[in-house]
């Protein structure tokens, strides 16, 4: 599927910028990078946290950054291309584990076809009222932090809005996983704020059925950090 990803409901193209430093380096994890042609870089890792959900890639045009985001990958995927760069311009790549644990997942048939959409009506991330008296660490690994009471509710012939109970109390923010009818696994498809618990999601094509379920997540230490100079005129 070919979703832009969206970061508290904007969309920001196929990339996100991500704002938050690395520690050190995470242990065990070791990405290289090469050149398939002058503007084209192959990214390759050895490594695996069992504990970790997934692992995303990202890269900056600077030591230091900023980084921005090009992808979550399943613990399963070892490689990436970068294609079609800027020639004559240094790219910095690294990876960084995610953690936290995700709600049951909910089950959704969309009418499909296409539909009008209003911004002025189409629903905000937002946090609702009400939210649970005591909250967990995702970070201690403990399930009692995990979203619960996921809902998912059509708003029209191609799109929804999920709401759920935040029980953590630490998370970075959350992540909107989906698997449509037939496909292997969840991706990521929204990175939302910590404390949101509403979001409304436009549904493609292939979601007319989908799996949905949303994980509140934090970021590890980032693996080492390779550099490559692309070439071309």
């Amino acid at each position: 599927m070919n979703r832009a990803l969206v970061l508290c409901c904007a969309v920001v193209g196929a990339a996100l910028t991500a704002c938050s430093a690395a520690a050190s380096p995470a242990a065990g994890t070791t990405l290289a990078a090469t050149m398939t042609s002058p503007v084209d870089i192959r990214l390759t890792w050895t490594g695996a946290d069992p504990a970790a959900a997934g692992r995303i890639v990202e890269f900056a045009t600077a030591p230091d950054g900023p980084w921005t985001t090009l992808q979550f990958m399943s613990l399963a995927q070892a490689s990436y291309i970068h294609p079609s760069l800027m020639p004559q311009t240094s790219f910095y790549y690294r990876l960084r584990p995610y953690y936290g644990p995700a709600s049951n997942a909910v089950s959704v048939t969309v009418p499909g076809g296409s539909a009008g959409n209003d911004a002025k009506d189409w629903p905000a991330p937002a946090t609702l009222p009400g939210g649970p008296a005591v909250t967990h660490s995702i970070r201690s690994g403990s399930s009692d932090a995990a979203p619960t009471g996921l809902k998912a509710k059509v708003l029209q012939s191609n799109g929804i809005q999920l709401t759920w109970t935040d029980n953590a109390s630490d998370e970075e923010g959350y992540l909107v996983e989906d698997k449509p009818a037939g496909a292997p696994d969840y991706q990521v498809v929204a990175v939302l704020d910590k404390n949101i618990n509403s979001f409304a999601l436009i549904t493609l094509p292939d979601e007319d059925t989908a799996s949905y379920r949303v994980r509140a997540y934090y970021y590890g230490p980032s693996s080492n950090v390779v550099m490559r100079k692309t070439g071309g005129d």
